[in-house]
């Protein structure tokens, strides 16, 4: 069915279509309409979730990981200073392999305050242990959640669906949203192997010496790696069912081309359009969309990549004292493969404009 729809909406629309048995979140710019969406949903009787209001995005992480932990499926959203807020939890959910899935609404992290967007936030968390994919439109966004509990919950692995706070959340545009009997088809009902019951007693999460923690700790590092192969599995089921295409990473004009721009989000759309301008004055460029951030997909960047001179990586996000967190990404995909000159772009932080002039003018430096 396709509707006009905001963003935030559109995710709840979508959320409540993959049946999950609990919600709980706490409101925060640029959230706030996902779980006020998903709240009416429960009021008005189309949904039948529990809906948990909770103090804070601490209890919301708490929350979810109780349910997950007993058997159900769930969901919470954030941003920003509410997701830093649930870090201790994030890694116990990791480490538990707590299939959660959750919706960042990538927002600047203070201080200063800062309500607009930029990819701070998933970034100082990209460690946790949660696969990590970054939608560049709503659409994008929509097919990335249930995507996410399909992959979740066959790996026993959190996922973080990655939304850009305003350009996504708060704009309207037509949305292709699937009929349940769809969504049910793809994603099976949610049936746990291990789980809290009082039938059949268990321990999650006990003290573990340094010896068993450095193994536990490599074996979820090695299952996280090993998962892209679940994942591209997953996105391949996906287009089968909903003929929609989710993919490691998005190209465009990428073949035979000196330059490559590397993006991740919505920024990739403006970025089209400054590379068919700059296409039309002669220059070759090309583009790159990174959908899918933890597992990082070094093969597929290092097939488009290998065969340019340069590389241009737009960040939105900056480890500070260093450099843009993706090009330190792109360089380990790259080192000792390729011969390429990257160049190290931050950008838009804050909510910093970046006008297709601004993107071009990238490429003159």
């Amino acid at each position: 069915m396709k509707k006009i729809l905001e963003g935030s909406q559109a995710i709840a629309e979508i959320i409540n279509l993959c049946r999950p048995g609990v919600v709980s979140a706490y409101p925060i710019t640029p959230q706030t309409h996902i779980v006020e969406d998903l709240a009416k949903l429960k009021a008005d009787g189309i949904a039948d979730y529990e809906f948990v209001r909770v103090e804070s995005e601490f209890a919301a992480a708490s929350v979810v990981l109780g349910a997950v932990a007993s058997g159900v499926r769930a969901y919470t959203a954030t941003t920003s200073q509410g997701l830093l807020l649930m870090t201790e939890v994030l890694y116990n959910i990791a480490g538990l392999e707590m299939p959660v899935v959750m919706t960042c609404a990538n927002r600047a992290v203070g201080a200063p305050i800062n309500i607009w967007n930029d990819q701070q936030d998933a970034m100082s968390v990209r460690d946790s242990g949660w696969i990590m994919l970054f939608a560049k439109t709503i659409q994008e966004a929509v097919d990335m959640h249930p995507l996410a509990y399909k992959v979740a919950e066959s790996l026993s692995i959190p996922v973080m669906v990655n939304m850009d706070g305003f350009y996504l959340t708060h704009t309207t545009e037509e949305v292709n949203i699937p009929e349940q009997k769809a969504i049910d088809r793809y994603l099976p009902k949610f049936r746990p192997e291990n789980y809290l019951g009082v039938e059949n007693p268990k321990t999650f999460g006990y003290l573990a010496m340094p010896k068993e923690y450095q193994e536990i700790r490599l074996a979820l590092h090695e299952k996280i790696k090993n998962s892209r192969t679940s994942i591209v599995k997953a996105m391949k089921d996906f287009k089968n069912h909903f003929g929609r295409t989710l993919e490691p990473i998005s190209t465009y004009k990428t073949s035979d081309v000196n330059i490559v721009y590397v993006v991740m989000g919505s920024m990739y759309g403006t970025l089209k359009v400054a590379v068919d301008e700059l296409r039309s004055e002669g220059k070759s460029v090309g583009l790159v969309g990174i959908n899918m951030f933890r597992p990082f997909p070094d093969r597929e960047i290092l097939s488009v990549l290998q065969g340019t001179k340069k590389v241009i990586v737009v960040n939105r996000a900056v480890s500070l004292g260093t450099e843009g967190i993706l090009t330190t990404e792109i360089k380990k995909a790259l080192y000792g493969k390729c011969k390429v000159e990257i160049q190290d772009e931050i950008v838009g932080l804050g909510g910093k404009d970046m006008k297709v002039g601004d993107l071009k003018e990238l490429i003159k430096k």
